[in-house]
């Protein structure tokens, strides 16, 4: 609107500015001859008749007319203009529209005309011609404004609702919804606002979801972690009780069969073949009484540490099962890792061990541990029959039990399928104490 308005009035004063030219270079040109031809005046009377001829003349329109002698006194001054006296248009104004015209002489015997354009009263005309244009300009422009305004208020009053929602939402307003708005824009706004506070809404809720999830989880394996502690340490008591106690009833019972069998021996044979019955069960009840406390917990695991027992129980292994081919790469510096964590290795070896024989059938199984300052590694790769898909179904409680372990002391537990045949288990502890660690 103000380019247009300054176009507007540029070209009303380079009109007016072309129409004062013309006019007063009009009217300067004709007084020029009109002067240039009153020798006859002068020579009837001299510079008194010419001065007398000027003023009966009076003021030429758009020039000022001078009269002066060979020693540059003025003799006559044509008299100031009668029309809208007393008005002038702005200086600005006259410099633009007036046309820059130099003054005249007109050569006299013993004097001078000098005649200057004057173009004051017709800068002043479209001065006049002007004004009511700017005023008209200015209200329009005023008026324009206030309606566009008004329009524009109206068009973005939903926006102001938009930014009170933002900022409730900023707030932590997470249930704000925006009220149907006004116009096809403002309804759209109005949709996608609330679309995006339902998404706000329900990622937050998820995320609270989320946590409170990860918290039970962790109490879970905290749980987890507690139950199988107390486990090992009962099963470690029921071990130390049977082989204390049973133990020594054990022994106690075939030395004294031993003796009877001795003292039998000359007098009553069928008495000696009783006692050594008796011997035998007692051995065979030793026997049973060593794997179910080695099953219970390994001895070795708290007196020799967690390398020796790992190679008890390979060689164990290797013993009932002499056609299996065990490689296995165990440093030395496992001895002084944390009860916890060497429990749960030996557990996972163990049934891992368990899974391979029974039901992948494997003849070849590759035991590998690995450890640092940071945490400890644990793979186990055999060549049978098993397939990670089987692992996934119900009832895979060894599996859950060492996924179990590795979570609940802060470890990842990681099966891959080997081709063509085989499965291999990863498993990773942390030596800091994870988020279940007791």
């Amino acid at each position: 609107m103000a380019v247009f308005a300054s176009v507007l009035i540029g070209l009303q004063i380079d009109n007016t500015r072309r129409s004062v030219h013309e006019e007063v270079v009009g009217a300067n040109v004709v007084a020029t001859q009109l002067l240039s031809r009153m020798q006859w005046v002068y020579g009837s009377g001299g510079l008194a008749g010419m001065a007398d001829f000027l003023g009966q003349v009076g003021r030429i329109r758009a020039n000022a007319v001078e009269l002066r002698d060979d020693q540059n006194r003025l003799i006559f001054s044509s008299p100031p203009s009668a029309y809208k006296v007393g008005r002038e248009a702005p200086d600005w104004y006259t410099r633009i529209v007036s046309p820059p015209l130099a003054p005249k002489e007109i050569r006299l015997p013993n004097g001078r005309l000098v005649l200057q354009a004057d173009a004051s009263r017709a800068v002043l005309d479209g001065w006049d011609d002007l004004r009511p244009t700017l005023w008209m300009v200015l209200v329009g422009f005023v008026l324009g404004n206030a309606v566009v305004y008004a329009l524009m208020g109206r068009a973005l009053k939903p926006l102001h609702q938009l930014v009170r929602g933002l900022r409730d939402m900023a707030d932590g307003n997470y249930a704000t919804r925006l009220s149907d708005l006004s116009g096809p824009e403002g309804r759209e706004i109005g949709a996608a606002f609330n679309h995006m506070a339902q998404s706000v809404q329900d990622s937050i809720e998820a995320k609270r979801q989320a946590r409170e999830a990860a918290l039970a989880l962790a109490e879970n394996r905290e749980l987890t972690q507690t139950i199988q502690n107390r486990i090992e340490q009962e099963r470690g008591a029921i071990s130390r009780e049977l082989h204390d106690e049973l133990g020594q009833q054990v022994t106690a019972i075939k030395s004294v069969s031993l003796a009877i069998a001795r003292r039998a021996a000359l007098t009553d044979a069928s008495i000696e073949q009783s006692a050594r019955l008796v011997m035998n069960c007692a051995d065979a009840i030793y026997d049973g009484m060593h794997r179910l406390i080695s099953k219970l917990r390994p001895l070795a695991l708290d007196q020799f540490g967690l390398h020796d027992a790992l190679r008890d129980l390979l060689g164990e292994c290797q013993l009932q099962h002499p056609e299996l081919k065990i490689n296995a790469t165990l440093p030395e510096a496992l001895d002084a890792m944390d009860d916890a964590v060497a429990t749960a290795v030996f557990r996972i070896v163990q049934e891992a061990l368990n899974n391979a024989l029974r039901h992948a059938r494997a003849r070849h199984i590759d035991v590998r541990l690995a450890c640092d300052a940071q945490s400890v590694r644990l793979e186990v790769v055999d060549d049978g029959v098993g397939q990670v898909s089987q692992f996934q179904t119900a009832g895979r409680y060894g599996l859950c039990g060492m996924r179990e372990r590795a979570q609940a002391l802060g470890g990842s537990f990681q099966l891959t399928q080997r081709e063509p045949t085989g499965v291999a288990m990863r498993v990773q502890f942390p030596l800091t104490p994870g988020p279940g660690h007791v």
